[in-house]
């Protein structure tokens, strides 16, 4: 199964949150949407990304993105774990890998064992500072993390399928793709 790439029609679905919303993300036509897949609903890497996503929101809005999350976890998990937080935007619960599937979103073993040897700053901030401690796993442990920026018309800006399961795109690669895209005519 081949990776998605930068230039293609990202695909379309409808999906509903697990806060009640239905989510199609071709209804952001005219705006940019980060599509980002997370491991499981308890992932310490997750929630801290998550975290991280929520301050950083308002500010992407500005910039005209909108942010949508995918997680291989179902509604109550993600209502018990990742839902605590004050979200400000739509989270969708897929146990099914529907998603996952149709956005060729990878697994590794390798992936699994490099975050522990690479990343352990993230688990300390993650787990010790933040309390985002893991609890119950749905779905494959060693799910990687991929991130689409989808631009106005629907074309996938940037396909970054993470190397480990903390690895996801940098906020500055974003805001360049943003700021890029606003300064253009």
């Amino acid at each position: 199964m081949s990776r998605l790439v930068q230039g293609k029609s990202a695909p379309w679905f409808k999906a509903r949150s697990f806060q009640g919303d239905e989510i199609n993300p071709g209804a952001y036509r005219g705006r940019h949407v980060l599509l980002s897949f997370y491991r499981y609903a308890s992932c310490p890497f997750c929630n801290l990304r998550v975290h991280e996503s929520i301050q950083k929101n308002d500010h992407f809005r500005l910039l005209v993105l909108e942010m949508i999350a995918v997680f291989q976890s179902p509604d109550d998990k993600l209502a018990e774990y990742v839902g605590k937080q004050p979200l400000n935007y739509p989270i969708i619960g897929d146990p099914d890998l529907q998603l996952y599937k149709l956005y060729r979103v990878e697994t590794s073993w390798i992936g699994l064992i490099k975050a522990f040897l690479i990343r352990p700053h993230q688990i300390l901030r993650s787990v010790f500072l933040r309390g985002f401690f893991p609890g119950s796993i749905e779905n494959e442990i060693q799910r990687l993390p991929a991130d689409f920026l989808i631009d106005p018309q629907g074309k996938i800006e940037i396909a970054y399928y993470g190397k480990d399961i903390g690895d996801h795109i940098a906020y500055e690669t974003i805001e360049k793709a943003l700021r890029n895209d606003i300064i253009e005519p």
